[in-house]
């Protein structure tokens, strides 16, 4: 059996998994599905996330190519996010998730209403 770290871009689970690790990298490729925003924006649509958190996990997702970062020369630096043509492409997998979340939670309330009764 192969170890785990060769699973990485050999096994479409592991890979899958191991870019998408971090707590919020999927809430923000949401957010920048269809837009492009600035960090204060993700920051703030956000809520509890620490801008050292958010700054490391939008250099993950621009480092395994799902974001852009655009930099533009001006004072104060502006700095947009937007998703790469590989981010693009992962808009289906969110829109799935959404769906599966969606009937998971229509599922714990069903539960949470057949203990009340």
């Amino acid at each position: 059996m192969a170890k785990v770290q060769d699973l990485y871009g050999v096994c479409p689970y592991f890979t899958s998994q191991k870019i998408l690790s971090g707590k919020w990298a999927i809430l923000i490729l949401h957010h920048l599905d269809g837009e492009t925003l600035r960090f204060s924006e993700l920051e703030k649509r956000l809520g509890k996330i620490t801008q050292s958190t958010l700054t490391k996990q939008l250099r993950a997702l621009e480092e395994n190519n799902l974001i852009n970062r655009k930099v533009y020369n001006q004072v104060p630096p502006k700095v947009e996010y937007s998703l790469s043509e590989l981010g693009i492409l992962f808009k289906p997998v969110l829109a799935s998730l959404a769906i599966w979340g969606n009937s998971y939670i229509d599922y714990l309330n069903k539960e949470k209403s057949n203990q009340n009764s």
